[in-house]
């Protein structure tokens, strides 16, 4: 055993540079895949609506492929731990290959709709799969030399996907939103079947098949309660009341299941550890952050600061710049130290003082003075983004890389539901108190909370433009306001985490010192995957 762990390590050590980096392009263009998607369908959903119809089933467009994606984020951590990383990557990418070719020759809304949830279902499995890669090809010590590389995928799908989806809709329609994924899945494909070689794995046990029902019950319910709450039903409506009675009543099914399986979907003992506890609470902030201020920037930019709805990637440019940037540099530093405590806290510092900004804004608000403002909080969420999914992989055994990598993600998954659906419902209560405040009831109901671009903007009585602009500007006070409250709690988290030698080829102890993180590997173990 200490022959073939000795093996393996020394086989590690002798990883080509080149290869790992055409791995990690594969998995880059997957990740590429799985976060481009809505950015792009966003983008060709008037079209989409004008030729197919079904405008009031067109929230399940999005609703259906985020519920599956969430709910299968977990199950395919536990199916790569169980039987093979590669495998379950390789099956979830041409499972989102198959939606996307569906999606694309859909006929009427119910069938896009439900070639969305096959899509959503291999989206689960290519975000988890290519944090868990990573983390079994390469050990936490250095791989912050590459966190550049994941900020700067999610910066280019956030910028580049409306524009990528306008010009496809306009250009060659919108069919060609999901054909796209094709050409670029199918060299995916190849470069993961040619240049990455896992250690095949032998399941010990069954497949949690309650636990994963479960767990598939609570998020679906979670999900549907921050979707539909405040929008399609009142928070207080039977529906609304009627799922968070199922979600609560499934999480405790669940976790109790977990407690008497033999191969739990998520197994429990991974909370025993502090950081791993720690690094989830802080990715669930960060999601509630960071997809409440991608919502709310733009709306605030086009219809206060008569920015055109066309670049709204751009807008986002000074929030997106400064993340990559301070991710890029955080991961060196940790690289050539091997100490990262101090980035939660001075990220979850950025984030607070970020929102606080941002909740200062008002009609007078120029675009350089909230340029700042976004890069402040951009430089808050590199701090924390790869920081956060590398601490959790680094707080358990080797053999629980995908379930931590799937669990980080799904905690961030869930913070982006309830910060949307709170800063929403915020919003547009705010929005509709100060219209009313403005106008009187029923100028105010002829406007409401609608999201207006600039054009249309541009056709209202000076009065009404003006009301509007002050509305949504203090609705956006108010959910950004919220945010850094929710940010304070992230930062407070921050200051508990422990220092844990993080495993690599850096310098290390063998193990944790005496009053460690609980459940933290040993910061020699080997690293058996290789790629070649």
């Amino acid at each position: 055993m200490v022959d073939n762990a000795t093996t393996a390590g020394a086989a590690a050590e002798e990883v080509k540079p080149r290869s790992v980096r055409v791995v990690l392009m594969a998995l880059m263009i997957a990740m590429l895949l799985a976060m481009l998607d809505n950015m792009i369908i966003g983008t060709a959903m008037p079209t989409i609506v004008g030729e197919l119809g079904g405008l009031e089933h067109l929230s399940w467009v999005v609703t259906a492929y985020t519920l599956a994606t969430a709910a299968s984020t977990p199950i395919w951590g536990k199916l790569g731990d169980m039987y093979g990383r590669k495998g379950s990557f390789l099956a979830s990418i041409v499972i989102f290959l198959i939606g996307s070719a569906l999606s694309g020759m859909a006929q009427d809304m119910g069938q896009l709709i439900g070639f969305r949830a096959v899509q959503g279902l291999g989206a689960g499995g290519l975000m988890v799969g290519v944090m868990a890669i990573i983390g079994d090809l390469i050990p936490p010590r250095d791989r912050g030399k590459y966190q550049g590389m994941m900020a700067g995928v999610m910066a280019l799908a956030m910028i580049g996907g409306p524009l990528v989806g306008g010009t496809i809709t306009d250009h060659m329609g919108w069919r060609w939103s999901f054909y796209i994924n094709l050409p670029l899945g199918a060299v995916a494909l190849a470069m993961v079947t040619a240049v990455l070689h896992l250690p095949k794995k032998k399941a010990q046990g069954k497949i949690d098949y309650l636990g994963a029902a479960l767990l598939t019950i609570a998020i679906t319910s979670t999900v549907l309660v921050t979707t539909w709450g405040g929008t399609e039903y009142a928070w207080g409506s039977a529906e609304i009341v009627g799922l968070i009675v199922v979600g609560v009543a499934a999480t405790a099914a669940f976790l109790f299941a977990e407690t008497k399986a033999a191969e739990p979907v998520m197994p429990l003992h991974i909370f025993r550890s502090r950081n791993f506890t720690l690094m989830s609470v802080i990715g669930f902030l960060v999601g509630f952050a960071m997809f409440g201020a991608v919502l709310y920037l733009p709306l605030f930019q086009q219809s206060v600061q008569g920015a055109s709805a066309t670049n709204s990637g751009l807008l986002l440019l000074p929030m997106l710049l400064s993340m990559m940037a301070v991710s890029l540099i955080a991961g060196r530093v940790t690289t050539n130290s091997g100490k990262y405590k101090v980035f939660p806290i001075v990220g979850g510092a950025l984030m607070v003082a970020g929102l606080y900004l941002l909740a200062q804004m008002d009609t007078g608000t120029g675009r350089l003075e909230s340029g700042v403002y976004m890069a402040i909080l951009g430089a808050g969420l590199g701090f924390l983004m790869q920081i956060t999914m590398l601490v959790a992989q680094n707080s358990v055994e080797m053999k629980d890389m995908g379930v931590a990598s799937s669990t980080a993600t799904l905690f961030r998954t869930l913070g982006g539901s309830f910060g949307v659906a709170l800063m929403g419902s915020l919003f547009t209560g705010r929005v509709t108190d100060a219209m009313t405040d403005r106008l009187g009831p029923e100028a105010a109901g002829s406007v409401g909370s609608a999201q207006l671009d600039a054009a249309s903007l541009a056709k209202l009585p000076e009065a009404v433009r003006e009301a509007y602009q002050y509305a949504v500007a203090a609705g956006t006070h108010s959910a950004f306001l919220l945010g850094a409250f929710v940010a304070v709690l992230g930062f407070a988290a921050a200051w508990f985490v422990k220092e844990v030698p993080l495993r690599g080829s850096g310098p290390a102890p063998a193990a944790a010192p005496a009053g460690g993180d609980a459940g933290a590997a040993p910061a020699a173990a080997p690293q058996a995957p290789v790629a070649h």
